[in-house]
């Protein structure tokens, strides 16, 4: 199924697609599939996975409706199973206050196991009123949305992560 045909936004509601999206592994194989279905043994080789290992997280996305086969062709007797997101986007509900922000902590995970000179980290305070802070909160998921539009399978992978937040108050 092409990317253009797929349903803008999955949103994560039961307890069973929450456990499946909070697994590291399976937030990586999600990654894999983002742009480009993928067999298993295509899944396992970009993850760094045993073919077994990635059958198994597969299975259980694709169990909680997060990612699904796209396509099948016979290879030596084999019947070969191409899996593909969902949909475009995931969205998760909110982890409520002092929740564990799981995108976030997964986030966390690959920037720190990106290379030195592959990544641009950075964090600013600001002072707004809370319009200025919708208004940028569009502008930012503006812009995410415009550079998704415009990537290419064929590139190397980028991760974006942004969030814009009110901190609590009296925190340390």
């Amino acid at each position: 199924m092409p990317a253009e045909e797929l349903p803008e936004t999955f949103h994560v509601t039961t307890d069973d697609q929450l456990r499946a999206v909070s697994n590291l592994t399976r937030h990586r194989i999600m990654a894999v599939l983002r742009f480009e279905p993928a067999t298993i043994t295509q899944i396992a080789e970009r993850v760094g996975l045993a073919k077994g290992s990635s059958s198994y997280h597969v299975r259980l996305l694709e169990r909680a409706g997060l990612v699904k086969v796209v396509r099948t062709r016979k290879v030596r007797g084999v019947t070969e199973r191409y899996y593909a997101m969902a949909a475009r986007s995931i969205e998760l509900p909110d982890p409520g206050e002092g929740g564990p922000d799981v995108l976030m902590r997964h986030a966390v995970a690959d920037l720190e196991a990106a290379p030195e000179g592959e990544r641009h980290v950075g964090m600013t305070h600001l002072r707004l009123t809370e319009e200025q802070f919708a208004e940028l909160g569009a502008r930012l998921q503006a812009l995410a949305d415009e550079y998704r539009e415009l990537s290419d399978p064929s590139l190397p992978d980028a991760s974006l992560v942004f969030a814009l937040f009110h901190p609590r108050q009296g925190a340390k």
